[in-house]
C-alpha cells in the first residue's frame, strides 16, 4: 500500500478468468473503492510508483504467466486515472544469471534516490527439486523508468537458511515491502520465506547502489 496526493492504494493479485492486477484506494482505512482490473490475465507482480512520472501513475507488472508454463519478464505500463493502462514498455528480460532464468518480477514499491529508482525484484530459476525464488536488485532511470541504468549480477538473498528453505513453498526469498528511513539511508526488506514466514533483512541505500554498480549484469 502506498500513498500518491492524498489517497492509498493498494494492488493484489486479482482473478478475471485468470490472474490479473485488482487496483483499490481508500483514504479513511474504512471505506476502500475497488477500481477496474489494471490489465487482461495473466499478470502479476502489480507495483506501483509512489508518484506520478511526467504526469502519469506507473505500475511495474509481468504478463505472460498462465501459471501452467510459468515465464515472463518485467513491463512498465502508465495510466492518467488508475483506470486506463498503456504505452507498455519492457523493462527487463529474464537472464542468463541461474538465480533468474525462468522468471522474474518487482517486489516492493520502487525507491526513489539520487541515483535512480532502486528496485527490487525477485528472481526464479528451476531445479530437479522445484523452483527457487531469490531476491535482487537494479537502478532505473528517474525520469523514464523502463530504462534500466544497471542491474546486478548476483542475488542479494537467495535460500539458504531452514526457515527459507523448509515450509509451505520450499525455497523461497520473496521481498514484499520496505521501510526506507531517508535520514541514515537504512532500509527495512520484509520478505516472505517459504511462503510460511515473514523475514526481515536490512541494507543501506548507498552500499547497495554500490553493490549494484560494482556487479552490472552482463550479456552473455
Amino acid at each position: 500500500m502506498l500513498e500518491i496526493e492524498g489517497s492509498y492504494y493498494i494492488t493484489w493479485c486479482n482473478y478475471f478468468k485468470g490472474p490479473t492486477i485488482g487496483i483499490a484506494w481508500t483514504q479513511d482505512f474504512k471505506t476502500f473503492v475497488q477500481l477496474e482490473n489494471a490489465f487482461l490475465p495473466y499478470n502479476r507482480n502489480g507495483v506501483l510508483f509512489p508518484r506520478k512520472i511526467n504526469g502519469n501513475y506507473v505500475m511495474l507488472n509481468r504478463p505472460s504467466d498462465n501459471g501452467h508454463t510459468p515465464f515472463g519478464d518485467i513491463y512498465l505500463s502508465q495510466s492518467p486515472d488508475m483506470t486506463f493502462w498503456g504505452k507498455h514498455r519492457l523493462v527487463m528480460k529474464t537472464s542468463h544469471y541461474w538465480w533468474k532464468n525462468v522468471k522474474i518480477g518487482a517486489g516492493p514499491i520502487p525507491i526513489e534516490t539520487t541515483e535512480g529508482w532502486l528496485l527490487i525484484y525477485h528472481g526464479v530459476c528451476l531445479t530437479c527439486s522445484g523452483f527457487i525464488y531469490s531476491i535482487g536488485a537494479a537502478l532505473l532511470d528517474i525520469d523514464d523508468p523502463a530504462k534500466v541504468i544497471v542491474d546486478c549480477e548476483n542475488y542479494l538473498l537467495t535460500p539458504e537458511e531452514p526457515y527459507e528453505r523448509t515450509g509451505f513453498v520450499p525455497n523461497v526469498t520473496f521481498p514484499c515491502a520496505t521501510l526506507h528511513d531517508a535520514d541514515t539511508g537504512r532500509i527495512a526488506i520484509f520478505y516472505g520465506a517459504a511462503d510460511t514466514y515473514c523475514a526481515l533483512a536490512f541494507a543501506h541505500v548507498d552500499e547497495l547502489i554500490d553493490y549494484i554498480k560494482a556487479h552490472p549484469n552482463k550479456p552473455i
